[in-house]
């Protein structure tokens, strides 16, 4: 019934039939998450290195209530710069498609569709987590409600360090979601190689994860697998310029008030003008790392 609400690009539709590698990539990061045209150049060019390295890409947005598991250039266009795309998390996900309406995919909505159109590896820049002060506000992710529950393999570069890093391992945890590092033993922090937060599962071989990831869904162990991936140390920020930058651009956020879903688009541009652009800069490498591990990891993930 669901796939009436789908529109699969037939590359990509053959490609889940046939076992071929596919990796989705959501489109928040496109419509809210960067500035244009940066943001369409990183789409295009994250495509890019999944097909260079084997495997097929699948960016996914919602246009006029149409599920689109992939993405032609004119509507990556439209993504990256119409401003009536909504971002759409699990909670809004019927609503678009319903009304007909046009928006980006969250990591959640993403984990979503691309369990119907069949697609196990999913490459993000960071997964949302527990906010800051979340045992106040509540502020929790719906991110990490769907890594417990979809089976999905998501690549990322840890949680976005505006976070409580601490607080979002322990909720990964307690719903039994497998947070493993790719050759680092801590969880990376976004635009930073550590965080201080030591993982209980690592690997520098993606063949031994892809084997894990295997093995869970064969023993019925539903719900997603956090790969983290630290943004390559030539890229990394420093944690101390960084941090003082999150710090200030949270102080700003409290002061105006901003929550909920409109929080972490304005901590980015607000963190991206605090640094001049260097974490722009860095969010666009850590992607293009994790595009690259995640066509890696989706093709061990077929020939297993």
């Amino acid at each position: 019934m669901e796939k009436k609400y789908l529109d699969i690009k037939t590359e990509i539709y053959e490609a889940v039939q046939n076992n071929l590698p596919v990796v989705s990539l959501e489109s928040t990061i496109i419509s809210h998450g960067m500035p244009y045209p940066q943001n369409v150049e990183m789409a295009k060019r994250c495509e890019q290195i999944i097909r260079d390295n084997g495997a097929i890409p699948a960016t996914i947005g919602i246009i006029n209530g149409v599920i689109k598991i992939g993405l032609s250039d004119s509507e990556l266009e439209y993504m990256a710069n119409s401003k009536n795309i909504a971002k759409v998390s699990r909670r809004d996900f019927a609503w678009i498609v319903s009304k007909k309406l046009s928006g980006a995919t969250t990591v959640a909505s993403t984990m979503i569709a691309s369990k119907l159109a069949g697609i196990k590896v999913f490459v993000t820049g960071g997964i949302g987590g527990v906010h800051r002060e979340a045992e106040k506000t509540f502020d929790i992710s719906a991110d990490l409600y769907e890594l417990a529950t979809t089976n999905v393999a998501v690549v990322c570069a840890g949680a976005k360090s505006i976070l409580d890093l601490g607080l979002t391992l322990e909720y990964l945890e307690t719903h039994g979601v497998p947070v493993i590092g790719y050759k680092t033993d801590e969880l990376p922090a976004f635009y930073t190689r550590k965080s201080g937060h030591k993982l209980v599962l690592y690997s520098d071989s993606i063949t031994e994860i892809a084997q894990m990831i295997k093995t869970k869904w064969e023993l019925k162990l539903d719900g997603g697998i956090v790969v983290a991936n630290p943004i390559p140390e030539e890229f990394a920020m420093n944690e101390f310029v960084i941090a003082k930058a999150i710090e200030d651009a949270l102080d700003k956020a409290k002061y105006f008030k901003i929550h909920g879903k409109e929080l972490t688009p304005f901590l980015l541009a607000e963190i991206k003008n605090i640094t001049k652009g260097k974490s722009l800069d860095a969010n666009i490498q850590l992607v293009y790392n994790n595009a690259l591990t995640g066509a890696l990891l989706a093709k061990e993930l077929v020939d297993e």
